[in-house]
């Protein structure tokens, strides 16, 4: 089979997952693990991308970069520091902006696909 040199498919299998356990108090609602494939990374240009999974769970957020979130699984709800929220599910796709204070929540187990430019 050839190889795509510039073409990079997300496949889950072929890198081993980045596990992570966030439980500061003053940033989530109670500990929760999550775990990522981290397919593409270009340190130089602060871009990085590939397949994100948590559990259900509440994370205050105060965002330093731009982030493409595409979901595959589950549902989120973001909510901004005034209170307006948006809930998205499978298949939506959007940007949280540099810049963004508020709330993310898993509101069942997720999974998605990111893309993050620092």
């Amino acid at each position: 089979m050839a190889s795509l040199k510039h073409v990079i498919p997300f496949d889950k299998d072929a890198i081993e997952p980045c596990e992570t356990v966030a439980s500061d108090p003053a940033a989530v609602d109670r500990p929760y693990q999550a775990r990522s494939w981290r397919h593409f990374q270009k340190a130089e240009r602060g871009a990085t991308a590939g397949i994100w999974e948590a559990e259900a769970h509440l994370e205050r957020i105060d965002c330093g970069y731009d982030e493409l979130c595409h979901i595959l699984e589950g549902s989120v709800r973001l909510t901004n520091v005034a209170g307006d929220s948006r809930t998205f599910g499978p298949g939506d796709s959007f940007v949280v902006a540099a810049g963004f204070k508020g709330i993310w929540e898993n509101l069942t187990p997720v999974r998605k696909v990111f893309f993050i430019l620092v």
